[in-house]
């Protein structure tokens, strides 16, 4: 398949014009064209103009500004950049041109996955928890049994499985207890094990007679390193495994406890959007994190389309999934993914 033209940057009120168009909407799909769409909105009449405009289906919308704006990006954009400093929610790029480039290239190499992100970010903005986590669930479920991860896949053949024999380890302090993932020769991965025994750790939490403090940590030089790549997209049926995900998923008791997340070293997937749930997340200094699921064909699975959303706000999740760039922790504090640095 021939590669799709880069998309030319267009003003607000051809974007405008485009929206009314049908065969537009449809061209990703019936012509092979690339799905992203680059609008300038580097004035702002531009960008008040856009502010009242429906998001589009299957395309993905990137705003250009080459100033720092002093308005919020509208709701029809998926990824906001900018340079210099910018309102909560806007990128800001050191190269816009080069920032345009990262997601144009993700849109390229995975369109079905890059517009279903761009489309679940969209519908779980604001959405309350357990219809987030069922909405990214089922998307998930659905992309791993399309084209794009099926060819990633013979590309990354599953590994031999790597149990462990404690996945996730358990220490109370009077009322305090640690629990820490406990796979550090694997830089604790995320598999059915440890999810399973971290859902068995927070479930007794919540039957617990009285409060209790809890520290979310990992063992070793990571905090979590995401997937599995042993197990990862190994289920035979995905409706099967879109039940499992959403009947033993930490998301929502994580959400629900005190918990407080000690993260160090890479947290790469289900290593962040999972603690972005706990109502505190310190990190120590060096800590870095990613979203590595559109290049795989899919997006993230552990919740991270609302958790990592209800911490950065829309754009900026849409833009970490789509390019996979490594956020630092100092970026990190200042967006609002962690609370803290040690």
């Amino acid at each position: 398949m021939p590669t799709p033209a880069r998309p030319e940057v267009v003003e607000p009120a051809q974007l405008l014009r485009l929206l009314c168009e049908p065969e537009w909407r449809e061209a990703p799909l019936t012509d092979g064209d690339s799905p992203a769409v680059v609008v300038n909105i580097s004035d702002a009449a531009g960008l008040s103009r856009l502010a009242g405009a429906e998001p589009v289906t299957g395309r993905v919308v990137i705003g250009v500004a080459s100033t720092p704006p002093t308005q919020p990006a509208p709701p029809l954009l998926d990824v906001a950049l900018c340079s210099g400093r910018a309102p909560r929610g806007w990128v800001s790029a050191p190269d816009v041109t080069a920032g345009v480039e990262a997601v144009l290239d993700a849109c390229e190499a995975t369109p079905l996955a890059s517009t279903v992100l761009a489309q679940v970010a969209r519908l779980n903005e604001g959405r309350p928890l357990l219809d987030a986590l069922a909405i990214e669930s089922a998307a998930y479920s659905m992309l791993l049994a399309g084209a794009e991860f099926q060819a990633w896949r013979g590309g990354h053949p599953p590994a031999p499985p790597r149990p462990s024999s404690l996945p996730v380890a358990i220490d109370w302090q009077g009322d305090a207890v640690t629990i820490t993932l406990n796979r550090p020769e694997v830089r604790n991965a995320y598999d059915p094990a440890t999810r399973d025994s971290l859902v068995d750790a927070l479930r007794s939490l919540v039957s617990h007679p009285g409060p209790v403090d809890v520290v979310l940590t990992g063992a070793g030089q990571d905090f979590c390193s995401g997937g599995d790549l042993s197990w990862f997209g190994t289920a035979e049926d995905p409706v099967a495994a879109h039940a499992v995900r959403l009947t033993r998923s930490p998301a929502p008791l994580l959400a629900h406890l005190s918990v407080t997340a000690r993260l160090h070293g890479a947290c790469i997937g289900a290593g962040i959007e999972l603690p972005a749930f706990c109502p505190r997340v310190e990190a120590a200094t060096g800590t870095w994190f990613r979203l590595p699921e559109v290049a795989m064909g899919l997006i993230p699975g552990a919740g991270g389309t609302a958790s990592i959303q209800a911490r950065i706000g829309r754009h900026r999740l849409v833009w970490m999934a789509l390019t996979g760039s490594r956020v630092e922790a100092g970026l990190a504090l200042e967006w609002g993914l962690v609370d803290s640095l040690a």
